[in-house]
């Protein structure tokens, strides 16, 4: 039994009421550009989707993406920066906080419609304030209308890569999108849906029957796996990786491509291995031209402070939820993958 609580504004009032202006879209369509040209390989520079695991205060995730902004501007010959400003946080076991989306301020109850109103208004501060477009995860495919005209790349996340409107609407949206390998680690499941996503379909969305063209720009996201006890396995080794190369060809997918997920059950959630993860994978790229080409760079769990702390907690820029790099981490690893590259 669904009890109504209160109206949500349409994507089309919402957009009216947090415009993304003129001079922002020009930065957007000129990132965008160079985003299609990294995952066509027109562009060799290695792709940095980087940020906290949820973006759950405004103040300290527009102080970041600043922070890297100018780490970008050092690095930017050789690595290109996509800030991480993930506003859903997909739950196993459905309890906990969920997202800003949900929870604007986590110290209070459920808000989605001040959840949308702040997390668009959120995206588009730090487009303006860091000269960065940003990443967001699609976990509630109807709720993408939110934010289309703002977000650079969008990621389907490894509880959702499977299901078939992930797929469908990933197929209509004109920026890059990550399909992660689903929690059993299924490449041949991950591969599926990138090719769902590459074709056109023809389906229903947001009450209207739609038809897209096909996103030839989305690609596999390698995150880890869990077995059936609930271990953690890595997909990121040689190995894994030249099997990906192989699968990429029997399925004739275009524009093959990875990034790699450092964190998740890559790193068994232990943010430190972030580090010697990237490192690793930076080897096999530089030994390997097939596997350089292949692999496009990296998504990192970063934010201010090191580590986490509980959703109660008042540590500016520390994470709410999984455990992440602190700043001056951060900043050393970025300019090491630079100085290799």
């Amino acid at each position: 039994m669904f009890e109504k609580v209160r109206a949500v504004l349409s994507p089309e009032e919402v957009t009216q009421r947090v415009p993304f202006g003129n001079e922002l879209k020009k930065i957007k369509q000129k990132r965008d550009g160079i985003l299609r040209d990294i995952f066509t390989g027109k562009d060799s520079r290695l792709l940095l989707i980087i940020g906290p695991c949820s973006a759950d205060n405004e103040d300290a995730v527009c102080d970041y993406a600043s922070r890297l902004a100018k780490l970008n501007e050092r690095t930017k010959e050789k690595i290109f920066i996509v800030p991480r400003v993930y506003t859903n946080k997909p739950r196993s076991r459905g309890e906990g906080y969920k997202g800003m989306l949900h929870n604007p301020d986590p110290h209070k109850g459920t808000d989605i419609l001040e959840g949308i109103l702040h997390l668009r208004k959120m995206h588009i501060r730090v487009v303006s304030e860091s000269g960065l477009t940003s990443a967001d995860e699609m976990l509630y495919p109807d709720n993408h209308a939110y934010l289309e005209d703002v977000l650079s790349y969008v990621a389907v996340g490894a509880r959702s890569t499977e299901n078939q409107q992930h797929r469908l609407v990933a197929s209509g949206v004109d920026i890059p999108a990550g399909i992660k390998n689903p929690m059993n680690g299924s490449i041949s499941g991950m591969l599926n849906s990138i090719y769902a996503a590459q074709i056109a379909n023809e389906f229903q969305y947001r009450g209207c029957q739609v038809k897209t063209s096909g996103n030839a720009h989305a690609h596999a996201v390698l995150r880890g796996s869990v077995d059936i006890y609930g271990n953690n396995r890595p997909n990121y080794h040689y190995e894994d990786l030249v099997g990906l190369k192989k699968e990429y060809e029997k399925q004739n997918l275009a524009n093959p491509a990875v990034i790699i997920d450092t964190n998740h059950s890559n790193s068994d959630k232990k943010p430190l291995e972030q580090i010697r993860i990237a490192k690793e994978v930076l080897t096999v790229r530089k030994e390997n031209a097939e596997l350089r080409k292949l692999v496009k760079g990296f998504m990192i769990e970063s934010y201010i402070e090191d580590g986490n702390q509980s959703p109660e907690g008042n540590v500016y820029g520390k994470s709410i939820t999984d455990a992440c790099l602190g700043w001056d981490k951060t900043e050393r690893l970025i300019c090491d993958i630079a100085e290799s590259l």
